[in-house]
């Protein structure tokens, strides 16, 4: 009986023994555990934030310069005599800025002053365009009128008045191209007759 007692003593010294000198295993605190983590995934934002590459900022664009309008070179108009010459139509002159009504006036038919007959002749070897301008008369007769003559060919005119005229032809033929111009004047009913060639307009009786 003795010797239970003394084996449940060792046994129980034993046991007090190995529980003092055991370490008790140490409890999470489920606080502390959150702050760790919040910690570490703050830790990790801030690494990631700075692994981000910084925007290099573009070069500023050049702003492009307004585009100046084009500027109109002014065209040296014509002066009155290079216009009746290098008439296209074959029409009268263009009117002029002298504010002379003859200048813009057809020959008529019914004009007042002594009758003549005028001829023109077509002496050149390409068609032409005549244009005939009378100088005001006394008794107000002027004006225009034009003529289209085919090569050699010629035209009697046989209600116009006696004063002095202007005589324009020129050609724009291939190979004939020309402008010539005369003036007369007639103070008789006889025919008088204006020969048109490349260098001038001849006028004889």
């Amino acid at each position: 009986m003795k010797r239970f007692t003394t084996l449940t003593a060792i046994i129980v010294i034993a046991m007090v023994i190995s529980a003092c000198g055991a370490e008790p295993v140490p409890t999470a605190n489920p606080v502390d555990v959150q702050n760790t983590a919040v910690a570490a995934a703050a830790t990790m934002v801030a690494q990631t934030l700075a692994a981000v590459p910084t925007a290099t900022p573009l070069p500023p664009t050049e702003t492009a310069s307004p585009t100046l309008p084009a500027t109109n070179t002014p065209v040296a108009l014509p002066t009155l005599d290079n216009a009746i010459l290098a008439s296209p139509t074959g029409g009268a002159p263009a009117p002029t800025s002298s504010g002379d009504p003859c200048d813009t006036r057809p020959l008529g038919v019914d004009m007042k002053g002594n009758p003549t007959i005028i001829k023109i002749e077509n002496t050149t070897k390409v068609p032409v365009t005549v244009s005939i301008y009378l100088n005001e008369t006394p008794l107000g007769a002027c004006g225009y009128r034009s003529y289209k003559l085919p090569k050699g060919g010629d035209v009697v005119i046989k209600d116009l008045v006696q004063g002095c005229y202007n005589i324009w032809a020129w050609s724009d033929a291939q190979g004939g191209k020309f402008n010539s111009s005369g003036y007369g004047c007639i103070n008789n009913t006889d025919k008088w007759v204006f020969e048109v060639n490349t260098a001038t307009v001849k006028f004889t009786q």
